[in-house]
């Protein structure tokens, strides 16, 4: 097998093509997950959603991606990501464009679920494929360049929206990211490769003479063993309820803020949407930084740490009311936290768990991670369809914020755990 001595006849090793096409999918994905806040308040006021609708609406998606990601991790490994994303991302598309056609509550959550079932390969099968093309020491690095994607589509959703709003309409929202996941799945078929050994290469950032070991095929009794490494184990589930609890936290100041903003504080949708802009800007301060900080601290007190801010921040956010300047910077610390907490609990089952599991962890812990948010849309919409007001949903936020902080403290530390 070549090593990375010999690629250097190459201008560029493959595992960087493989990082951009990544980055430009969780980009599409996220402007599509997230973008959903941005279109809320339209959406409300042409066809008339309640709150507890709308957060049901989201809950489909949750719940159709949720189930998903429990196989998608395992096709990938059988099928390779090069087949499994592009066939993701086509149901990912066809659900986006059907959006944009929705006329009711329950269309909008049978579109909505269709797009929660293309997502399910747009987060764990990533990581996973960046994970394969990228040395040990080099996929921190990788891993935090990806991880910026999600919240630069955020922030761009919260420019372009009001503009295609007020152009056309808000359908032309979802259509216009529709068209964008189409493309990606041409570009993900010609251009993916799902392993560096496909291309007679080995991880970017190997060094010369290293021998990397053939990857070993999983059997389904190896997959039942992994399972029940991982379930017996109570820090695993320690860990789950706090991502569970601080997921539900962020989820409700996050889906709710464009209307909170425009219809309880009165804003103008422009500038109400420009809180999803600050909020994706912080996203990838927070996944630039306090990753990095982690390796220093170590994981867990970092998340304990984050999961503490996350309610200082949503405090934050009841306390300034109308105040433009503290709100906007209320969101954007919000949103700091927002982008590292998925990737830290994600790198937590590293920390925890077997190298060799840690896919198998990750796909698990989502399911912690969509119930919480889950949870969070139904409660804060109903919440707020019965007394006008999301108060009583932010404050619920910032208790659960500072219990998934409490449950950290009882995790041992990594090396106490093994």
């Amino acid at each position: 097998m070549k090593s990375n001595a010999s690629d250097k006849n190459q201008a560029i090793h493959w595992a960087w093509v493989i990082l951009v096409i990544c980055f430009i999918n969780l980009f599409v994905n996220y402007g599509i997950r997230l973008g959903y806040s941005v279109v809320l308040p339209e959406m409300i006021r042409t066809l008339g959603f309640t709150r507890r609708q709308a957060g049901d609406i989201f809950n489909a998606y949750f719940l159709a991606y949720i189930i998903l990601s429990l196989f998608a991790g395992n096709l990938t490994d059988r099928l390779g990501a090069r087949k499994i994303i592009p066939m993701f991302g086509v149901v990912l598309g066809i659900g986006t464009l059907l959006m944009g056609t929705s006329t009711s509550f329950w269309q909008a959550s049978l579109f909505f679920g269709i797009v929660g079932m293309g997502a399910a390969a747009m987060w764990t099968p990533i990581i996973t494929l960046v994970q394969r093309w990228f040395a040990v020491k080099r996929r921190g690095m990788a891993l935090g360049i990806l991880s910026t994607g999600f919240g630069l589509g955020f922030a761009s959703m919260g420019r372009l929206f009001p503009i295609i709003v007020a152009e056309w309409n808000w359908r032309y929202c979802w259509y216009f990211l529709g068209i964008a996941a189409l493309i990606m799945v041409l570009v993900n078929i010609f251009l993916l490769r799902s392993k560096p050994e496909d291309r007679g290469l080995v991880p970017w950032g190997t060094p010369a003479g290293e021998i990397i070991p053939a990857p070993q095929a999983t059997t389904s009794q190896a997959v039942k063993t992994r399972y029940s490494e991982i379930l017996t184990k109570g820090r695993f589930w320690m860990l789950g309820f706090s991502y569970l609890l601080v997921a539900g936290s962020l989820y409700i100041p996050t889906t709710f803020m464009v209307d909170y903003a425009r219809y309880e504080l009165g804003f103008p949708y422009e500038r109400a949407s420009l809180l999803a802009t600050i909020h994706g800007i912080g996203q990838i301060v927070g996944v630039l930084t306090i990753g990095m900080i982690s390796d220093y601290i170590g994981r867990r007190m970092t998340i304990l740490f984050s999961n503490f801010c996350v309610g200082v921040a949503i405090v934050c956010i009841i306390a300034s009311g109308g105040n433009v300047v503290w709100l906007f910077t209320s969101v954007g610390a919000l949103g700091a936290f927002f982008g590292a907490t998925f990737p830290m609990y994600g790198a937590a089952g590293g920390d925890y768990f077997r190298k060799e599991i840690m896919g198998t962890v990750i796909g698990a812990l989502t399911i912690f991670y969509g119930t919480g948010a889950i949870l969070a849309h139904r409660f804060a919409g109903h919440i707020r369809d019965a007394t006008g007001s999301f108060s009583i949903p932010f404050i619920i936020a910032v208790v659960a914020s500072v219990i998934a902080a409490v449950l950290m403290g009882f995790v041992k530390r990594p090396e106490e755990a093994r």
